[in-house]
């Protein structure tokens, strides 16, 4: 019987809150990014706030996919740093309760998401991205508000400019007016000119009424001066003059239906029913061009001919027929007179021409069904990327979290953004390729998961088996060890002595370090052959116990009193084994490797001056063991 264990809720219960709170927050971040990219389409349309609230509400649905991942990474993050930094992390491992165990209730909770999230995809999302973009366009549509600047030209009421010198704001009147009509044309263009006017709108928001006083009209009559040399215009002088424009400040949804046909705004099935069926026009289509280039006939010779069975007409292919008289091209081309070379020309050239057309043509219909083809299957791909995004996320931030044991939004906010960044542009780089044709939709779309997927298993791996990730000391020593830096043993004096140095027993045992060190000297040659090198190489074997030996002699000689001894120890080199001292295992391995010749040759340089860099510290090794031997004698003389 599952039951739920007071650690499963304590997990829970941390996880959740912070969970709804960096949700909370990463929604608010791209909705404001949303508002930033398209501010200028709402600005000064007079839009009342039910319409922004709705805007802003489908608006953030359609972004919960990009938020919700980051909301589970940061989250995740947060929580298992928390653990760590307090040492509940520590805790639980202690008691026997491994990371993976900690984890499980949030793998179950992250289940439920990605399964939700799989259907917030396909069922809410293309209804709000419908409501949302329709109400987008709504607005783009949308008359501006009605607010005359003063000095300079207003060009927003349709087919008008208008130019106000100076207005009084609490009478509403406007002085020194300029009015350009360019609603029929530029040529037929009119002026009018007015000391003051006054502008209102018609109670049903569809009309401007404007009021001029004391002013002059001129009209362009180039419609009426048709075969006339010059074009006679209309003057007009006015006390009073009242005129109507058209200028729609209502607020007029646009239907949903068109963009409910739009890839945005269908679901799994609709897309599957869009891509299959456009699919079965590109084939038809790419069957009638491929027949059609099969049957067409080249010189009026059809590839077919017809021969009856049974009474019934049946297409055969025509056999290629051997040509046994010669031709004379020039002379067909030239015919009786020199009209029918310039005859031939044109007809070649319109059948070119017209061929290419239609190729066009064909073509760019293809190009433009494959491309619905892709933005459909993209669009299917993206019902599934999310519910694994947020799966990948948390094994990221859970484990990474562990690993840093830091708590808090400092560090875990910073690690969150730089991942989400890498992840955006990778999953904006694959969208793309997508949508372009240069990589299959599926490819594209999955990019980003298969970028992370290991970035996830690594992190996971390591916090599991408690590995070092973030110590700068690891990395910089394996790079050491690999390019063959020499380290600086250190050695000090101990306060309590455990167990004392015997001379004879501490003799013998540098005598025996000495030989091992002769021996493998004289066992591995100073300078090996190229093929030598790739086959044999340095003894690797016989170099580690000649390390272990050493390090036993060290250990047991840092319990010695005297001060000098424990200084000669420091003079002891750090063996190690580098990969360019041998770097083939096998002989059959080392042959094919040295067949990679030239490109062997910087490796066999390197190993070279590694298998020197060896003699050396082995030769140091002699000779610093020689030097403790005497000062134990001495010291054992003394006493």
């Amino acid at each position: 019987m599952l039951r739920i264990k007071r650690m499963d809720t304590f997990i829970l219960q941390s996880f959740l809150p912070l969970f709804m709170m960096t949700f909370c927050i990463c929604l608010f971040i791209v909705l404001m990014q949303f508002l930033w990219r398209y501010i200028d389409d709402l600005v000064g349309k007079g839009l009342g706030v039910d319409v922004i609230g709705e805007l802003f509400f489908y608006a953030a649905l359609t972004m919960v996919p990009m938020a919700l991942p980051l909301a589970i990474l940061l989250a995740s993050l947060m929580i298992f740093g928390n653990l760590g930094e307090s040492f509940e992390l520590t805790a639980m491992k202690a008691a026997g309760i491994s990371l993976i165990r900690t984890m499980t209730p949030l793998i179950i909770l992250m289940m439920f998401i990605a399964t939700g999230a799989f259907f917030f995809q396909n069922n809410v999302l293309p209804i709000a991205q419908t409501k949302m973009w329709t109400l987008l366009y709504s607005a783009r549509q949308k008359s501006p508000e009605l607010e005359i600047p003063e000095g300079v030209f207003y060009d927003q009421i349709p087919g008008y400019n208008l130019f106000v010198q100076e207005k009084n704001r609490d009478t509403g009147v406007l002085y020194d007016m300029m009015i350009y009509d360019v609603s029929r044309g530029f040529e037929n263009s009119s002026i009018i000119l007015a000391d003051s006017g006054k502008m209102t709108i018609t109670p049903d928001k569809t009309h401007l009424f404007l009021r001029l006083w004391q002013g002059e009209s001129f009209e362009n009559l180039k419609d009426a001066a048709t075969g006339m040399k010059n074009v006679p215009y209309r003057r007009e002088s006015f006390d009073t003059k009242e005129i109507m424009l058209k200028f729609d400040a209502n607020f007029n949804r646009m239907d949903e239906q068109g963009m409910r046909n739009q890839y945005v705004g269908k679901n799994m099935a609709e897309l599957q029913a869009t891509i299959d069926s456009v699919g079965e026009r590109v084939d038809s289509l790419g069957g009638v061009y491929a027949k059609d280039l099969r049957e067409k006939p080249v010189l009026n010779i059809s590839p077919y001919k017809i021969r009856y069975v049974d009474g019934n007409p049946v297409k055969e292919l025509r056999r290629p027929v051997a040509i046994t008289t010669t031709l004379d091209i020039d002379s067909v081309f030239r015919g009786p007179s020199s009209g029918f070379a310039l005859n031939y020309l044109n007809q070649a050239l319109t059948k070119v021409q017209r061929q290419r057309q239609e190729y066009e043509f064909t073509a760019l219909s293809m190009a433009d069904d494959m491309k619905t083809i892709r933005r459909h299957a993209i669009e299917l791909q993206k019902k599934f990327t999310l519910s694994f995004a947020c799966i990948i996320f948390f094994f990221i931030g859970a484990p990474l979290g562990a690993i840093i044991r830091k708590g808090g939004l400092g560090t875990p906010l910073v690690i969150s953004v730089l991942l989400f960044i890498f992840y955006y542009i990778i999953d904006n780089m694959g969208y793309k390729f997508a949508r372009d044709g240069k990589l299959p939709v599926w490819q594209g779309m999955w990019l980003s998961a298969a970028v992370l997927l290991p970035l996830g298993i690594f992190f996971t791996y390591k916090a599991v088996n408690d590995s070092v990730v973030f110590n700068k000391d690891a990395y910089v020593n394996f790079f050491r060890r690999f390019f063959g830096v020499s380290e600086t043993r250190k050695v000090e004096m101990k306060e309590v002595v455990m167990e004392e140095v015997r001379p004879d027993v501490a003799i013998e045992r540098l005598a025996t370090l000495r030989k091992m060190v002769a021996a493998y000297l004289a066992a591995n040659p100073a300078k090996e052959s190229y093929i030598k090198y790739w086959t044999t190489g340095y003894d690797r074997d016989s170099l580690m116990s000649l390390r272990d030996e050493m390090e036993e002699i060290i250990d047991r000689l840092s319990n010695s009193r005297d001060k000098m001894v424990i200084m000669k120890l420091m003079d002891y080199p750090v063996l190690r084994w580098l990969w360019f001292i041998r770097p083939a295992a096998k002989r059959w391995l080392g042959l094919t490797l040295a067949a990679l010749f030239p490109i062997g040759i910087p490796v066999w340089i390197a190993g070279r001056s590694s298998q020197a860099r060896l003699r050396h510290e082995l030769e140091t090794v002699d000779s610093v063991s020689s030097q403790i031997t005497t000062l134990i004698e001495n010291g054992k003389d003394k006493a």
